[in-house]
């Protein structure tokens, strides 16, 4: 999770909201990404999705059943479906997005195989995406 964290610096610090995240399969971390909506005018450019891309192009295949997905925000309807049709392992998540959050819809919209563990590091994942936008808001 300190690795997604990382990258949720570098979204903060080019204008983006501050979430991020990384892939690890086998031990070894094979993508890192972070938000880039306003840097692409794009708003399917979150954090998850971008990873997705970079994970399944670096193994070569569109299925992350191997892997473990490290992102510091629940993610929202849009990256948990995509996450589905890449049927990630293992998902692990910082702070809960209890407005936008996947968590809100029945059925999950995950994989049924997927493993979900939350709260991983919760303050510190919640706290940068609260002083965003309370710096925004200013």
């Amino acid at each position: 999770m300190k690795e997604a964290l990382k990258e949720a610096v570098s979204a903060a610090s080019e204008g983006e909201v501050p979430i991020g995240a990384v892939m690890v399969c086998k031990g070894s971390v094979i993508a890192r990404a972070h938000n880039l909506t306003e840097t692409l005018n794009d708003p399917t450019a979150h954090a998850e999705m971008q990873l997705i891309t970079m994970a399944t192009d670096a193994l070569g295949g569109k299925y992350l059943n191997d892997c473990t997905i490290y992102v510091t925000v629940e993610p929202c309807p849009m990256c948990a479906a995509a996450l589905n049709w890449a049927q990630v392992g293992k998902l692990v998540y910082g702070a809960s997005d209890p407005k936008r959050g996947y968590s809100l819809f029945s059925p999950s919209l995950l994989h049924p195989k997927t493993e979900v563990f939350s709260g991983v590091m919760a303050q510190q994942c919640g706290d940068i995406v609260t002083e965003f936008f309370k710096d925004k808001r200013l």
